[in-house]
């Protein structure tokens, strides 16, 4: 049976504080061997999962900003994708709210609430917050649908979310902060749609295998055939009440690549 492997990346894939993936390169020369998709299912920003990619040496479909859109490489397996949008120099499939209307909710609100959002937040606070250089910074601001920010008091987290709510918005918590993006948008949504075009191009079910650490990783982790979740930096793990869940020993990249071999 043909297989697809979603990754979550900070926490999962890269390791929480230095962001290597290292660890992992014994597990990633396997899925190459095997032929299997590696799709990265991320809140990073497209710039940053294309980096990325370029850095582990794949070309692969990819969600970003939580499930807001399937980016997919142009002559992607032979597919035919012409039905598909165009964006830069690969198709796409989005499923999130632009980027203006997020930022307008969280414009109006952010006094009111304490949110601290990226938008606001210069090139050396988004830095010392998420732990990256300068160069990668940049990448992370460029945003397309959602808005990371930090909450001053978190007391105020389900007031904020039910306000959101009235504007056909969400807010999720990630491994750092906190995400505003749109309503019916998150990673399960994604994979669901994602799984559905590979088995309609190879004609065949596929087996699914997810890897995730962060409450918003859960909806990715309950779509699929396998569900793991990474031991996180503090040494406990997600709560995701699903019974076939798999746990890894090991943190970050060590976990992820622990967890892959056991199951390609």
């Amino acid at each position: 049976m043909k297989r697809i492997i979603f990754t979550d990346l900070d926490g999962t894939f890269l390791n929480h504080h230095d962001y290597s993936f290292n660890d992992a390169l014994e597990a990633i020369a396997k899925i190459e061997e095997y032929g299997i998709p590696l799709i990265f299912t991320t809140s990073k920003t497209k710039s940053e999962v294309e980096r990325l990619q370029e850095k582990v040496g794949i070309s692969e479909p990819f969600i970003v900003e939580n499930g807001a859109s399937l980016f997919i490489p142009e002559d992607y397996q032979g597919f035919d994708l012409s039905a598909l949008a165009n964006y830069d120099d690969k198709k796409v499939i989005t499923f999130g709210q632009p980027y203006s209307k997020v930022l307008q909710f969280y414009r109006t609100y952010r006094a009111e609430f304490g949110m601290i959002g990226f938008s606001d937040m210069t090139d050396m606070e988004v830095g010392e917050a998420i732990g990256l250089d300068q160069y990668s910074v940049l990448r992370a601001k460029q945003r397309n649908f959602t808005e990371p920010f930090l909450l001053k008091d978190d007391s105020k987290l389900e007031e904020l979310q039910r306000l959101a709510q009235g504007y056909q918005l969400k807010v999720t918590q990630g491994g750092r902060f906190y995400h505003l993006m749109g309503e019916l948008q998150d990673k399960g949504v994604a994979v669901t749609e994602t799984i559905e075009l590979f088995e309609n191009f190879y004609h065949t079910k596929v087996k699914t295998i997810a890897l995730g650490d962060s409450q918003n990783d859960l909806e990715m982790l309950e779509r699929v055939d396998v569900p793991i979740v990474i031991k996180k930096y503090d040494g406990t793990h997600l709560e995701t009440g699903l019974e076939n869940i798999q746990k890894s020993s090991f943190m970050g990249s060590k976990g992820w690549n622990e967890m892959v071999l056991k199951n390609v």
